[in-house]
């Protein structure tokens, strides 16, 4: 029979390292899978064009800066749990290794979309809208400027490269949860 314990005398044990990792790795990959996969989606269908770029221009600094902070802790978290990490950091077949790469990834590709292409996607965006108010046309118009083409492109690339930086990260997010569901947070 297994031994009972009551929930007073395992309180200790609840607040650890360890469940704030699973806490914050928890609360990073919701969050990414519903801005990547789902908020996104509905708002689009559910907004304007214009108001929802407006809506996205506010929400993905949120979620780029919580992103950076929370794969950050983790990062320094399993770095902590995994000292082999340091030793042995120019070796990612190493399976620590390969899952500090993997929290690393997230770190960097959002703060590439944070600090670099989300300021250049919006700045864009807000260029195009004032062209739509100056040509009278939406910018899928037939008969829009050279300038206005110029624009979608431009935007067109902002914005592929500013997903796959964000579904590179998911990636490495859904690696990094397999892997600790399989061996944990914390070697034993």
């Amino acid at each position: 029979m297994a031994k009972i314990v009551l929930l007073t005398e395992s309180l200790p044990f609840i607040i650890n390292l360890n469940g704030i990792y699973l806490l914050g790795y928890g609360w990073l990959f919701g969050m990414s899978l519903w801005i990547t996969f789902f908020g996104g989606v509905i708002a689009y269908r559910s907004l304007p064009r214009q108001q929802f770029g407006a809506l996205q221009h506010k929400t993905f600094p949120i979620y780029f800066v919580k992103s950076i902070v929370l794969s950050a802790g983790l990062l320094a978290i399993w770095t902590l749990n995994h000292p082999d990490v340091l030793e042995h950091y120019a070796r990612p077949n190493i399976a620590d290794v390969a899952q500090a790469y993997a929290l690393l990834t997230v770190f960097l590709t959002q703060s590439f979309n944070y600090l670099v292409i989300g300021p250049m996607t919006s700045k864009t965006m807000f260029e195009r809208h004032r062209l739509e108010k100056e040509e009278g046309k939406s910018y899928n118009e037939p008969g829009v400027s050279g300038q206005m083409k110029a624009l979608n492109r431009k935007f067109g690339m902002l914005h592929g490269i500013s997903s796959l930086a964000n579904l590179g990260a998911v990636i490495s997010l859904g690696f990094h949860g397999l892997w600790i569901g399989n061996a944990g947070v914390k070697r034993n």
